[in-house]
């Protein structure tokens, strides 16, 4: 999904972007327009869904429940091209996508909840469309193949620190969730931190992934 032009340029500068992101004033969420930030996410349905599940084959990430500080510090590199992505292109610029447009919909997302599994039927007021439509809210992530024990190892040594133990994700650091994150996303995101092609908030982050071999990231997925 990531595609990154001119790498090492782009990496430089998004080391300076970064810094200026972390100490930008960003809005509370309380404060904003979710009625707008639901108006704007119609323009990001068509690839990440309509409550923002993603896409099953893991194209596209699932941005529903992400921490709202973290998916504006994305948007925002995606609009400076600090982190360049193909399809985002025509939609990441200040005329398509201004900060408060940024800031609603981030918002937005960050609020909704989406359940794992259909709740019991009610066979006595069974309603058959209601059921369908709750069923297109359901988030299923399927299991990885590897070794989830000793992913959780390797979790817990590598990524639990800035992932939380629980791989539920740090606000404070800005650093997402991952558990409920599609696997085959994940991974390709890894490999290109690890090809420098994308940006990572530390330095030598390249070189830390690439130190590990598939077997061992798919056991992380696994467990994850």
């Amino acid at each position: 999904m990531t595609v990154m032009l001119l790498a090492a340029v782009i990496q430089y500068a998004g080391f300076n972007v970064a810094l200026a992101a972390e100490n930008a004033v960003i809005a509370d969420p309380v404060t904003i327009d979710m009625e707008y930030g639901e108006e704007i996410n119609e323009l990001c349905a068509g690839c990440h869904g309509e409550f923002g599940q993603g896409s099953g084959d893991g194209e596209y990430p699932r941005l529903e429940g992400l921490d709202h500080q973290y998916l504006v510090r994305q948007l925002q590199y995606f609009k400076d091209r600090s982190r360049l992505n193909i399809p985002m292109l025509p939609y990441a610029t200040e005329r398509e996508l201004p900060d408060k447009d940024v800031e609603a919909v981030s918002a937005y997302l960050s609020s909704l909840q989406l359940p794992t599994k259909l709740p019991p039927v009610d066979k006595e007021n069974f309603d058959s469309y209601a059921r369908l439509m709750a069923s297109k809210r359901v988030v299923n992530i399927a299991r990885y193949p590897g070794d989830v024990a000793e992913g959780k190892r390797l979790y817990a040594k590598e990524c639990g620190s800035c992932h939380a133990k629980d791989g539920m994700g740090k606000p404070a650091k800005l650093a997402p969730r991952l558990v409920g994150q599609y696997s085959n996303y994940i991974k390709r995101q890894m490999t290109q931190i690890s090809l420098g092609k994308r940006l990572h908030d530390e330095a030598g982050d390249a070189e830390f992934f690439s130190q590990y071999s598939e077997v061992e990231i798919d056991n992380i997925l696994a467990w994850l």
